[in-house]
């Protein structure tokens, strides 16, 4: 395949983005016509930020399944689309060509249609980073069903919650997952989560890990015997459902400032544009080049630069079951030599804790099929880009610094691999159609460069979120409400004196852990459920491996006992009621927190704190019990 709208020099870039900001109709009408459309679109863009109304493409039909494999079935059948690398490096790896794709990804959608599964209706799919699941997300997209990937390690009153606000009646999930020397119980969480979802009447169930399940008659289908059944039909095929430019494909949770995760809806037509688009200019893809992203496909970076950008591009895709650091702090390096990997895309946080191993790891790797390093996530530290830089990539590999969210379907500020500038730290320049700016706290333009503040955007790109599932109103407060007319990202920038932006971090009440996003109002949540809890407060602080840590000041009623008992039982209950990946690093035990007379905890101060900072707090004359503060510096962990 050949990118007509691949951008090849810094000159293209800036008439690219000139184009795109005069006349952005003009621009993205260009870009899409690249793909296959059953019926062209009457418009390209509709939109009002004030009411929250963003429509691409309308009247156009597609199918997202077709672009990203039936397309490419007559120019490169045998190409290899996915390769899977499982966790035990001595099981056998997987490859599947574009033919094998199509003739898999047709079979399952022929299952779920068997099980009545249809046009709009809600599929959740809790699985381990295994081919199958590609295949279900692909499946549900072919027969318009809206797939809702939860990542594998949510506890099941998470999966309850999600599956109740999405109304899903189907759910796709396996045995068990390997993840590094643990196996995951999928199936048993699933069942623990279904015992407040009666509305549920599927669950079909892959083998992977033969960890002994119970298998429900009636709701419970092994994945394997499904399959059979559509063998023995002859392996109909199963035309590809046509689908509005504007039908929602997936609906993806995320925490937010409140404690109840808000589902975020993407549609066909726009994402499929954007998530290509980016994918072939981020990170300058060439055809026959293996590309890795590390992620997990049940978070956006998975979904949009796993599944959907390389795929709908013609690429070769690589799947990793396992963990960075097992057997081995090498088996990255052996992966990207086994399989000659081109494009490697991670997590600072993997990156650091890496760097923790030293260069042991590394001997012996070549690296040598390396061309463009890349990483998402969270803003990178200077330290571990240069390690990056020097010891992965042997300074000859640019770094791309891809800065998007979930709700924006794909990279919004990124450089463009080996074609516009990078600067260590700087996520740089937007992408062609990205509007961005920063405001301050009354939402006035901070113009010029050298400055910082709110990082906001003030036209729609074709993959912005299209609405919070169930709940619109709840879209247009959590993003276009602070600064009406804006969407507003929940992140600080600054802007340097050559227009590169640089991300500081979350200013809402939400915390970035380690590339996951995480409301504190959820983790509070989850601790105030132990029954010894009287109110907590929760705050993010400098980590050294994951960015930010969760550090939780608790009011716990009688006495301790054993304190270290108690903050296991507290870690107990967030991964039952969230999952592990919420757990706090720090509990520091308090007889008061900072509140103002209207009882508003001050987290400002808390914040400080946990930092470290103890002069510089603010004023603190408006608290109700001012003396709390010195306590609870006196007591920090």
């Amino acid at each position: 395949m050949s990118y007509a709208y691949q951008l090849k020099s810094l000159e293209a870039y800036t008439a690219a983005y000139k184009k795109s900001i005069e006349d952005p109709e003009g621009f993205w009408a260009a870009i899409a016509s690249n793909f296959y459309w059953r019926k062209t679109w009457d418009k390209v863009l509709d939109w009002n930020f004030n009411d929250y109304e963003v429509k691409w493409f309308s009247g156009a039909k597609l199918n997202i399944t077709e672009n990203c494999i039936d397309r490419h079935l007559a120019t490169q059948a045998n190409k290899p689309a996915l390769i899977w690398e499982p966790n035990d490096p001595e099981e056998h790896h997987r490859v599947l060509t574009y033919k094998d794709l199509h003739f898999k990804v047709v079979q399952f959608a022929n299952v779920l249609k068997n099980n009545g599964v249809k046009k709009g209706d809600r599929v959740c799919i809790y699985m381990g980073m295994v081919p199958e699941l590609a295949i279900a997300v692909l499946a549900c997209a072919r027969i318009g069903a809206i797939h809702s990937v939860v990542f594998g390690g949510f506890s099941a009153q998470s999966i309850a919650d999600r599956l109740i606000d999405a109304n899903a009646a189907f759910i796709v999930t396996s045995d068990g997952a390997y993840r590094g020397n643990k196996e995951i119980p999928l199936k048993s969480v699933i069942d623990d989560a279904l015992i407040g979802c009666p509305f549920v009447k599927k669950v079909i169930v892959l083998t992977r890990t033969r960890i002994p399940v119970s298998m429900i008659k009636g709701r419970d289908l092994w994945w394997e015997d499904e399959i059979k059944k559509v063998e023995t039909m002859g392996n109909p095929d199963c035309p590809a459902e046509e689908m509005d430019a504007e039908d929602p494909l997936f609906i993806l949770y995320t925490s937010g400032s409140t404690g109840k995760p808000k589902g975020v809806v993407h549609t066909c037509g726009g994402y499929m544009v954007y998530t290509n688009y980016t994918f072939v200019n981020v990170f300058q893809y060439q055809p026959g080049w293996v590309h890795f992203c590390t992620a997990d496909i049940g978070w956006i970076t998975g979904h949009s630069y796993i599944v959907y950008g390389p795929l709908s591009a013609g690429a070769t895709t690589l799947l990793f079951e396992g963990v960075p650091t097992w057997p081995d702090a090498g088996r990255f390096w052996e992966v990207v030599d086994k399989y000659k990997v081109d494009i490697l895309y991670t997590a600072p946080t993997a990156i650091r804790s890496l760097m923790g191993f030293g260069e042991g790891p590394l001997h012996g790797k070549k690296l040598d099929s390396l061309k463009v390093l890349g990483t998402v996530g969270e803003p990178i530290n200077e330290e571990a880009w240069h390690w990056y830089n020097e010891n992965v990539g042997k300074g000859r590999c640019p770094i791309v610094d891809t800065w998007w969210q979930t709700e924006t379907g794909g990279c919004l500020i990124s450089n463009m691999a080996g074609v516009t500038p990078s600067k260590p730290t700087y996520a740089t320049l937007p992408m062609p159609g990205v509007q961005m700016l920063l405001v301050d706290e009354n939402g006035k333009e901070i113009e010029g460069n050298n400055v910082s503040g709110n990082l906001c955007i003030k036209f729609p790109w074709p993959s912005i979120l299209r609405t919070t599932y169930g709940d619109h109103e709840r879209c247009k407060t959590n993003y276009f409400s602070t600064y009406p007319g804006l969407y507003f990202t929940g992140d600080g920038a600054l802007r340097d004196e050559n227009g590169f932006y640089r991300i500081t971090g979350r200013v809402d009440d939400v915390l970035n852990v380690s590339g996951h996003r995480i409301g504190t109002a959820e983790v509070e949540n989850a601790i105030n459920m132990h029954a010894g809890v009287v109110e907590s407060a929760v705050v993010g602080y400098p980590h050294d491996i994951k960015g930010q840590g969760i550090y939780a000041y608790v009011i716990y009623q009688g006495t301790h006992g054993d304190e270290s008992l108690t903050r296991k039982d507290i870690l107990q209950t967030v991964t039952r009621i969230i999952g592990p990946i919420a757990k706090p690093d720090k509990i520091q035990f308090v007889a008061g927190l900072p509140k103002t007379r209207s009882g508003k905890i001050m987290r400002r101060i808390l914040r400080k704190i946990a930092e470290g900072e103890t002069t510089n707090l603010g004023d603190t004359s408006t608290l109700l019990d001012p003396s709390v503060v010195e306590e609870i510096m006196n007591g920090k962990l």
